[in-house]
């Protein structure tokens, strides 16, 4: 059984946390039940990039992405090689370390 492990963010799991998932499993849906708050303005339709994550191991087990989320991750504050939506992520069978970027594109415009 993979485990999700989120590095310490700030404000939305200052902690950090370490949570069990199945293969199949969705990542956002996951971390939200665990206690885990990842913003996720568009309901997780993949229609914004506030659920934007970077998965700092583990990043070669997940499906490739696609074109939308593709699109959509070329808007995304703080773009990384390994950057995901995390309402597209399906778990595979390893591991993931997770960080969730300081900030949003939401947060990002607000404070300016």
């Amino acid at each position: 059984m993979p485990q999700l492990i989120f590095l310490p963010h700030e404000e939305r799991c200052p902690d950090g946390a370490v949570i069990q998932a199945e293969p199949g499993d969705n990542l956002i849906e996951v971390a939200l039940d665990n206690g885990v708050d990842i913003e996720h303005a568009c309901e997780r339709a993949c229609a914004c990039t506030t659920c934007h994550v970077i998965v700092r191991e583990g990043f070669d087990s997940l499906e490739e992405s696609d074109e939308l989320e593709d699109d959509l991750l070329d808007k995304a504050w703080g773009l990384e090689p390994d950057s995901r939506l995390s309402c597209q992520v399906i778990v595979g069978d390893e591991d993931l370390v997770i960080e969730i970027p300081k900030y949003t594109i939401n947060q990002v415009s607000e404070n300016h």
